[in-house]
């Protein structure tokens, strides 16, 4: 998946960065002033977007920890001070290599595996933050139910459930969604991909969904009806789904860099004053193809891209959740920026799609203030937090804080 593909790709300027780079321009507006809150250890890669439950930062790294195969940590963002709540691998079935990010349902976190389990094939978990206890809700791989999962799940207060997807698995092998009824720890998958010829209705869901006056809204990183720059698999989806009949409608499929409407989404959607907003890994209007900021109407489909990345120094591939502060989207970027492709953190204005660049990662020397973040920000009180997977003091990752300067 390509998140994976990131980590594998990571410290070394290859891969995704095999691309020759745009040339860079100084950004007008004033930067953000970068703080790490706290290293990781080497080898410990936090992919995932940090949460804030009553002023205490939670988050998961893809290994690391007491056996190497991933944590459930918690930081003080007014000290820094880390907590390591869980490793995983600490028992044969409790799952390992954690993607997404948590949630907090009445005091209890909540959490994915991309393996692991007692078939292998990921998990659904809760950690209670008091006391570090872990419990598998739920493991994937015990038939059609899905597989594999790099995504945030979201709670449905109204109904008790939570919805999540796989980005395989199911009828098809091609990925779900999925429902847990937390009362009874029941699964069922409520869709599976590639159920309509030639996958028209998308595959390979890498995102969470959001939840829209009861409509499930989400992405799906392959299929749908056009983009023949990513072969034969398409480039991607913007999907609805009526959870109680299991309905999915395409709202829009992407072509990639042909008609530079994007390609290849793999965030959660951001519903905002009556309009969807995404990010997309790849396609855009330049020729490299290095990622879009686009809009959908929920309801005509129709599609607008706000800004194409990797025109300046703007970064390039949009990765993470995108987030409204007063009106403005913030979001990340897991390469480009300045010389040293380190990635960026930035802001558009949905309205004129003018976007600025508020932090270059890896400004400092070393890349001691972090690299190539693969997850979004989270506001709190006016400081922006978030994660890199590379960079730091041990070069395995960092928790940051931005302030306006």
């Amino acid at each position: 998946m390509n998140r994976l593909f990131f980590s594998l790709c990571a410290g070394a300027v290859g891969c995704a960065f095999a691309l020759p780079f745009p040339a860079t321009a100084i950004a007008k507006s004033k930067l953000y002033t970068e703080t790490v809150l706290y290293p990781f250890p080497s080898y410990t890669y936090p992919l995932a977007n940090l949460i804030d439950v009553k002023g205490t930062l939670y988050g998961t790294t893809f290994a690391g920890g007491a056996n190497g195969l991933g944590t459930v940590f918690s930081v003080n963002p007014k000290t820094g001070a880390e907590t390591v709540l869980y490793s995983f691998g600490s028992s044969g079935t409790d799952g390992y290599f954690p993607v997404a990010s948590l949630i907090d349902v009445k005091g209890t976190l909540y959490g994915t595996t991309e393996y692991g389990g007692t078939y292998g094939d990921g998990t659904v978990f809760s950690v209670n933050p008091k006391t570090g206890a872990e419990t598998v809700v739920h493991s994937f791989g015990s038939g059609t139910d899905g597989s594999g999962t790099e995504a945030n799940l979201i709670y449905v207060k109204s109904t008790g459930t939570l919805y999540g997807t796989t980005y395989a698995g199911g009828t098809n092998g091609d990925g779900t969604v999925f429902s847990l009824d937390l009362k009874t720890g029941a699964e069922t998958v409520v869709y599976s991909f590639c159920s309509q010829a030639n996958c028209a209705d998308g595959e390979e869901p890498d995102a969470g969904l959001i939840d829209v006056n009861g409509t499930l809204y989400g992405t799906t990183f392959l299929g749908g009806t056009t983009g023949d720059i990513c072969s034969t698999r398409s480039c991607g989806t913007v999907f609805a789904l009526d959870p109680s009949s299991g309905t999915e409608t395409v709202l829009y499929s992407f072509s990639g860099s042909g008609t530079g409407d994007g390609a290849n989404p793999e965030a959660s959607l951001l519903y905002m004053n009556g309009t969807l907003y995404g990010t997309t890994v790849s396609g855009g209007i330049y020729e490299t193809g290095l990622g879009t900021l686009f809009s959908v109407d929920p309801t005509t489909g129709a599609e607008t891209v706000l800004h194409s990345f990797g025109g300046t120094s703007d970064g390039i591939s949009p990765v993470g959740n995108l987030i409204d502060v007063k009106g403005t989207l913030y979001g990340i970027t897991f390469g480009g920026g300045n010389g040293n492709h380190g990635g960026t953190a930035y802001s558009i204005n949905p309205t004129t799609g003018a976007e600025n660049v508020i932090y270059f990662f890896c400004s400092q020397a070393n890349c001691a203030d972090g690299t190539q973040p693969d997850a979004g920000l989270i506001d709190l009180k006016g400081t922006f937090y978030g994660t890199t997977e590379q960079g730091g003091a041990n070069d395995g990752g960092t928790v940051f804080a931005l302030k306006k300067p």
